[in-house]
């Protein structure tokens, strides 16, 4: 395991999980959550993780989610 991979968040998930999260992350940031809403269950997995925080109940990348789509 490379350095990249220690610190990567999604890194112990299957590589489609993780590309869909990225994706994901990218919408919350550009704020299009109307096109593609959040299922529950990636919202839950990102705020578990650190990646996604909410706010008056709208997502918003943390640093962390900011680092792993960066």
């Amino acid at each position: 395991m490379d350095a990249h991979n220690i610190d990567d968040p999604l890194a112990d998930l299957a590589l489609e999980k993780a590309i869909h999260l990225r994706w994901t992350l990218r919408d919350i940031k550009a704020n299009r959550l109307t096109l593609s809403p959040v299922s529950d269950d990636d919202l839950a997995l990102l705020t578990e993780r650190g990646l996604v925080a909410l706010s008056d109940g709208v997502p918003t990348l943390t640093d962390a989610g900011q680092d792993a789509i960066g």
